[in-house]
């Protein structure tokens, strides 16, 4: 019989079939992997079957055999098991800055690294419908020229804009472009920052990358670089609450004790904590001090206070007078 033009791609199709065709509870018979082969115009006979799965094997595919009158093969061990891949779909899909058209492109892409029928479990697990997410396409050009730029060490410029309550694009500084130095990306409460500096401000400054129109690479150097390396980003993203920038400052805080997981998860277990009685405990954190810093506090309620120092202890309280107005 006169050999076909993909009768070299044998192995390969051998090997995609076993990939998206079998798993532990669906094995594939060798007459099911011949008839697969012929649907792609490759023959094959059973000695030659066993002699590719061998090959297989020796190049590192885990290709279990299972024995006996249902047997066959599968491939056992994967690049990722079915527990991270659902990892990877819950994240893609409570993504706020990820598109709706896109998480399902996402998603569709990683349910092709499962076998199709747990690529169907994974299908199971999409609610996405009613979740909010980013209006902006055009996020992942950004973050490709951002990242880009990091590793070039250059400038970007682009224009910032916000939504109106009719939904439409408003641009900032009256449809000016920002040009600014680009450090790190940041993913904090579900969106995704750019941390920069900015030459005119003459500060560090956090974009939301969704509002980032237009984005491309400058020929200018980055300025600031040496600073930057010299910061602990880890410390750094612990200090700041919803990307509002500005000055850092020691802040002592007294909360209950059944708050100490809420504030490790804000601050990390590494902090200094101080009991306060048997039901209190206070700590001292270097915090920028923004309205969403006072939120975060003023959500605790009563269980939660600001103790030092003065100048933040006042601006919570005129922040908690405005709010009770609103309610007399």
């Amino acid at each position: 019989m006169a050999k076909s033009s993909n009768q070299k791609l044998k192995l390969l199709y051998l090997l995609k079939f076993l990939m998206q065709r079998s798993d532990e509870e669906h094995p594939l018979s060798t007459a099911q992997i011949i008839e697969e082969l012929a649907r792609n115009g490759i023959s094959a006979e059973r000695k030659s079957i066993y002699a590719d799965i061998e090959a297989l094997c020796q190049f590192g595919i885990d290709v279990v055999q299972v024995k006996g009158k249902n047997g066959g093969y599968y491939i056992g061990a994967r690049d990722f098991e079915i527990p991270e891949l659902k990892l990877l779909v819950d994240s893609v899909q409570s993504s706020k800055f990820i598109t709706q058209e896109k998480t399902y492109k996402l998603i569709k892409k990683i349910e092709n690294l499962a076998s199709v029928y747990d690529g169907q479990l994974l299908q199971r697990q999409v609610y996405v419908s009613n979740r909010v997410k980013s209006m902006n396409e055009s996020i992942y050009y950004a973050v490709d020229v951002i990242s880009d730029a990091i590793n070039q060490n250059r400038k970007i410029r682009y224009k910032y804009f916000e939504y109106t309550v009719e939904k439409e694009r408003r641009f900032r500084h009256n449809g000016a472009y920002y040009e600014v130095s680009p450090f790190a990306l940041i993913w904090d409460d579900e969106n995704y920052y750019m941390l920069a500096w900015d030459s005119k401000a003459e500060q560090m400054k956090h974009y939301r990358v969704d509002k980032m129109f237009g984005v491309t690479l400058t020929e200018s150097e980055r300025e600031h670089v040496e600073e930057f390396e010299k910061t602990d980003m880890s410390a750094y993203t612990k200090s700041v609450f919803g990307m509002f920038g500005g000055k850092e400052k020691n802040v002592k805080l007294r909360f209950a004790n059944y708050l100490a997981g809420a504030v490790f998860d804000r601050f990390g277990r590494d902090i200094i904590v101080i009991k306060d009685g048997d039901s209190h405990f206070i700590v001292n954190v270097s915090v920028v001090a923004s309205p969403q810093f006072l939120a975060w506090v003023f959500g605790f309620g009563e269980d939660a206070q600001i103790l030092s120092p003065d100048e933040i202890r006042l601006e919570m309280k005129k922040q908690a007078e405005l709010i009770a107005k609103k309610y007399c």
